[in-house]
């Protein structure tokens, strides 16, 4: 729990392969708010390997290298940002653990994305996306190192489909246009049903009616934030990822707490995260919806 008068730094998982764009984007982002830049990095504790002399050296060696890593991501955040207060955080712990609990006091997690294929994150000891966006306290922003351009003027992009989640998203993502200056286009993704006939105007006539009544009382807290409405037709990651191709970023609600980590974080942001050429901002249930 944390106080409304405590500084909520940005937190950074630092990998020992280099994460440019992402470390980039981490320390602009925390000199932009204003707070401090916390670099994370986390070594797989013994208990995961077989005990030994040999692997308590190999662990040794291991910290070594996570402070070599977390040194050299602290100069560079320094070169591009000298102002910025630094601070680094080295533990035992699968990095996904480590982040979680370093959520609980966080405004914000970034992640870099190293493009892993579904199979090999899911199966990699050291994979951070998917179960740090499933289970942080606070936003997770996964930044591919791909090249990516950005729109002028600038926009967010939001995925709304009428539940609390989306509600959540729609939020964060106001919030976040409102300090930028930036727009944000709220899509709706309609998919034709497979089996029967239905009338595809007159479905996406009344999903936009939705997604007005969806954003309406969110977007008049923040009437200076210009707002867009599309529904578009496809499947809701292919629409998204298409919609924010030159978007700050795209910002998607996660499921509450319950089932297993995929299901939890839900299939759109899931996909999102192995399909977006920009950054995928991952925003928590509420507190109310939490439960």
């Amino acid at each position: 729990m944390t106080s409304a008068s405590e500084v909520l730094p940005v937190v950074f998982g630092v990998d020992t392969v280099d994460q440019d764009a992402a470390l980039a984007w981490a320390t602009d982002e925390a000199a932009r708010r204003g707070v401090p830049l916390e670099l994370v990095h986390a070594v797989l504790p013994v208990t995961h390997r077989v005990r030994g002399v040999e692997e308590t050296a190999h662990h040794k060696s291991l910290r070594e290298l996570g402070d070599e890593a977390l040194d050299k991501a602290m100069v560079r955040a320094h070169e591009r940002q000298p102002r910025l207060e630094v601070t680094t955080f080295i533990t035992d712990a699968s990095p996904a653990q480590a982040l979680v609990r370093r959520s609980a006091h966080a405004g914000l997690v970034v992640l870099g994305s190293r493009r892993l294929g579904r199979l090999a994150e899911a199966l990699s000891a050291a994979s951070t996306i998917v179960p740090v966006s499933a289970n942080a306290a606070c936003p997770v922003v996964v930044v591919p190192e791909a090249e990516h351009t950005v729109e002028q003027p600038p926009c967010l992009v939001v995925g709304v489909d009428g539940s609390p989640s989306a509600d959540a998203a729609l939020d964060h993502a106001l919030e976040d246009a409102a300090s930028r200056g930036a727009s944000v286009r709220a899509v709706w993704a309609w998919q034709r049903p497979l089996l029967g006939f239905i009338d595809e105007q007159a479905a996406v006539e009344a999903c936009h009616g939705q997604l007005l009544e969806a954003t309406a009382g969110r977007s008049s807290a923040h009437q200076d934030v210009p707002l867009n409405h599309r529904v578009l037709r496809g499947h809701p990651v292919e629409v998204l990822a298409e919609a924010a191709e030159h978007a700050l970023a795209v910002v998607v609600g996660r499921r509450g707490r319950e089932g297993f980590t995929g299901m939890r974080l839900g299939s759109v942001p899931h996909g999102l995260l192995h399909r977006a050429a920009c950054p995928v901002v991952v925003v928590p249930p509420s507190v109310h919806e939490d439960g």
